[in-house]
C-alpha cells in the first residue's frame, strides 16, 4: 500500500497506537490527521487540554519524522478530502463506543476507501468479553473475574519512522477562544502524551504501591490523576495494565481500570445509556433549580459535598470518592435527575468521558449497574471516615480554613460558622423522603 490515513480521535500518543503501527507498517506514507468536528461541542477545561494534548502529539510525530494534519469542520468529509488528496487507499483509526463515535465509523465505512478500526481506548475492547447468553455485563463483579483473566495483547513501542507525503498541508492549531468561549478552571493539568507518561512513571514508583490504602483519603491525595490521559488517550490503557501489573500492590489500581472498561462495554451494547436510564425505576425527580445552583456553586451546607464540588471548580477534576459523596447529594438528598449533574460534571471535568461519566453517575443515582440501586451516602460520615482531620475541606472551602476537625464534619451542629450556609436539607430526613418515593 502506498499511502494511508490514520484518523486520530481519543488515542493522542505515539506510544502503543494499534492504529498507528498497523499503518506505519502496511503504508508507504502515513498522513496522521486530527478533525476538530465542530459538531462534537466540548468544554473549556477538555478543549484546553486537548489543544495541549496535540501540541506535543504534532511535536511527537515530527521527531519521527512525519507531519500531523490538522482540519476543522465535519469528520468524515475533512477525511475523506485527504484521502482524495494523497490518494490513500485505507483509513485507520481507535475503536469507540460512543454513539457518536459509532455513527462516525458507520459513516466512514460506506466511503469508498477501506477502512481498519482497532482497539487502543480500553484495555479489552467492548464485546470481546460476554457472559453466558447475554451481549454485555451488566454487574461489575463477574466482569472482573473475566477481565482480570484475560488473554491481553501485548503493549507497542513507538514506531521509528512516520513518513508523511510532500505536500500535506500541517494546518494550524486554533486557539482556545476559537473554539469554545468560557473560562477554564484554574489549576487544569497540562495535557499531552509527554505529560501522562511522566506522571504515568511517577506514580508507579511513588504512588502504586499504597493506593490499595490511600485511594479513598481525600486528604493524602492518593490517586494516580491518570483519567485525563487516559480520557483522551495520551497514555494507553493497556500499557498502563502491562507496566502496572509487573509491580507489587497493582491490584486494587487494576481494579479501577476494569471499571473503565466495563462502563465502555455498557455504553457500547446500550448507547442511548449515555442520556437514558439504564435501569428505569420510576422516579419523578425534582425540578430544584435553587438546590441544583448551591450544589454546583459548593454551598450545600455539607462541607465535603462542597469541597468536592469546588476542587471540581478549580481544577476541571475531582477526588473519585467526592464525586460519589456529591452525586449522592444531588440524586438523592436533592432528588435532582443524575442527567443534570451529569451535564455539569462534563462541563467542568478534564476527563468528561461518555461512558465513565454517564455510567458513574447512573450508578450513583441507582439507575445503572449498581445492584443496590437505593443506597444514600451520607456526607457527614464519609468525611468522618475518608478526611476525618478536615484537611480536605479545608483546601478548597475558604470559609471552613481555620475551623477545627470536630466541628468542620458538621458545622451546623456546632451554631454553624459566619459566611458558610446553613444545610439545604436535614440528611436524614432527606434520604428517608428518597426511600419512600423510590419504592415500587
Amino acid at each position: 500500500m502506498r499511502s494511508a490515513v490514520v484518523l486520530f480521535t481519543r488515542d493522542l500518543r505515539v506510544h502503543d497506537h494499534p492504529a498507528l503501527a498497523q499503518a506505519v507498517d502496511e503504508a508507504e506514507f502515513v498522513v496522521p490527521l486530527f478533525v476538530f468536528d465542530e459538531a462534537l461541542a466540548s468544554s473549556p477545561n477538555r478543549t484546553r487540554f486537548l489543544l495541549d494534548s496535540l501540541g506535543d502529539l504534532r511535536n511527537s510525530i515530527r521527531r519521527l519524522g512525519g507531519t500531523l494534519a490538522v482540519r476543522r469542520g465535519d469528520v468524515v468529509a475533512e477525511t475523506m478530502r485527504v484521502v482524495a488528496a494523497v490518494g490513500a487507499e485505507a483509513v485507520f483509526l481507535s475503536a469507540d463506543v460512543s454513539a457518536y463515535a459509532q455513527a462516525r465509523q458507520q459513516r466512514l465505512a460506506v466511503e469508498r476507501v477501506r477502512v481498519s478500526a482497532l482497539p487502543g481506548v480500553t484495555v479489552v475492547p467492548p464485546g470481546e468479553l460476554r457472559p453466558a447468553g447475554g451481549d454485555h455485563f451488566r454487574v461489575f463483579t463477574p466482569f472482573w473475574r473475566r477481565w482480570s483473566s484475560a488473554e491481553l495483547r501485548s503493549a507497542q513501542g513507538r514506531p521509528r519512522r512516520v513518513a508523511t507525503p510532500s505536500g500535506v498541508r500541517p494546518g494550524r492549531l486554533p486557539a482556545l477562544r476559537e473554539l469554545v468561549r468560557g473560562q477554564t478552571s484554574r489549576d487544569l493539568p497540562p495535557g499531552g502524551e509527554t505529560a501522562g507518561r511522566r506522571r504515568l512513571s511517577r506514580w508507579l514508583r511513588s504512588g502504586l504501591a499504597d493506593y490499595g490504602t490511600r485511594q479513598d483519603d481525600l486528604a493524602a491525595d492518593g490517586t494516580s490523576r491518570l483519567s485525563p490521559y487516559l480520557h483522551l488517550g495520551c497514555v494507553s490503557a493497556r500499557e498502563v495494565v502491562e507496566r502496572a501489573s509487573a509491580r507489587r500492590g497493582a491490584e486494587p489500581f487494576l481494579r479501577q481500570l476494569a471499571w473503565r472498561d466495563f462502563f465502555h462495554q455498557l455504553l457500547a451494547a446500550r448507547p442511548a445509556a449515555s442520556r437514558d436510564d439504564y435501569r428505569p425505576r420510576g422516579d419523578r425527580w425534582n425540578d430544584d433549580l435553587e438546590g441544583l445552583r448551591a450544589w454546583k456553586e459548593g454551598r450545600t451546607g455539607f462541607p465535603l459535598v462542597d469541597a468536592g464540588m469546588r476542587q471540581l471548580a478549580r481544577e476541571g477534576w475531582m477526588h473519585n470518592r467526592a464525586r460519589l459523596v456529591a452525586g449522592s447529594f444531588l440524586t438523592k438528598d436533592l432528588y435532582v435527575d443524575w442527567r443534570l449533574g451529569a451535564a455539569h460534571f462534563r462541563d467542568l471535568l478534564v476527563d468528561g468521558d461518555v461512558a465513565q461519566n454517564s455510567g458513574n453517575w447512573q450508578w450513583i443515582a441507582g439507575t445503572g449497574a449498581d445492584t443496590r440501586p437505593n443506597r444514600v451516602l451520607n456526607p457527614v460520615l464519609q468525611a468522618t471516615r475518608h478526611d476525618p482531620d478536615g484537611h480536605y475541606v479545608r483546601r478548597f472551602v475558604e470559609e471552613l480554613a481555620d475551623v477545627p476537625a470536630p466541628m468542620i464534619l458538621a458545622p451546623w451542629r456546632h451554631g454553624g460558622v459566619p459566611g458558610y450556609p446553613a444545610p439545604l436539607v436535614d440528611h436524614a430526613e432527606a434520604a428517608g423522603r428518597f426511600r419512600r418515593r423510590r419504592r415500587p
